[in-house]
């Protein structure tokens, strides 16, 4: 079998912008690999695939290399996550408020008190789905997608630090690892993705790329490390919620 084939391994350039006079918060979607990758520090930037959007000045159509000249110029006229200074505070699997039914008596009934992620219980930290009580007082298990998830309940927020727009095939070894890959030690070896227990080896500055490869093909399918998309880039640090 012939070995895959080695993208780019540059080093990373340095991207710079102006930060946002009026930070603003934005949702955005993590599974839970890539939440419990945030929590460990491992996870410091996510790629997102750039979707035909209108222009926010003109209303024509703005193709992906038009909407990479702005961004990457520091024009976030158009941008889908934000700036840098602004927020995002991360959705995940979720269940919550869980709260014992005597506590939830002395409070009235009032569930308000309850709306804290200290009430909610994550998919991401594993054990057993929780059991709940519907809207219809029936016993109920299992987990509320993220995609559902409240403000009030997130428990990660995230800083924005920098947001540019490139081709997906253009990420760089060091890029890869704050994807948050999962190796072995710090120097690799990198895991397989798409094959259980493989890993590429340590030492290589291609191995982070190609682990980063079937992390891409996992989540979105045969064929979509290939068709090379532009993708958003969006670099970030955790802060206190």
């Amino acid at each position: 079998m012939m070995p895959p084939t080695i993208y780019s391994t540059q080093l990373c350039p340095l991207h710079r912008a102006p930060a946002s006079a009026t930070p603003r918060e934005r949702p955005i979607l993590f599974s839970a690999p890539m939440v419990r990758a945030l929590l460990d520090g491992t996870k410091t930037q996510t790629r997102r695939v750039v979707k035909p959007r209108k222009d926010r000045r003109w209303g024509c159509d703005l193709v992906p290399h038009e909407l990479a000249g702005e961004i990457n110029s520091g024009d976030f006229t158009n941008t889908v996550y934000g700036q840098p200074s602004d927020r995002l505070w991360v959705r995940e699997a979720w269940q919550g408020p869980l709260v014992d039914g005597d506590v939830y008596e002395r409070q009235g009934g009032n569930m308000l008190p309850f709306q804290k992620p200290e009430y909610c219980r994550y998919a991401a930290d594993g054990g057993p789905r929780p059991e709940y009580l519907d809207a219809d007082d029936n016993m109920r298990q299992g987990w509320k997608p993220g995609i559902h998830m409240y403000r009030w309940a997130s428990r990660i927020t995230l800083e924005v630090t920098d947001v540019r727009v490139e081709r997906l095939q253009d990420i760089c070894a060091a890029d890869a690892k704050a994807e948050g890959i999962e190796g072995q030690f710090e120097n690799g070896p990198w895991r397989n993705y798409g094959r259980d227990g493989y890993w590429f080896p340590e030492g290589k500055d291609t191995a982070p790329v190609l682990s980063y490869r079937s992390l891409w093909e996992q989540i979105n399918g045969a064929g979509s490390w290939a068709a090379n998309p532009w993708v958003w880039v969006i670099e970030f640090r955790r802060i206190a919620s």
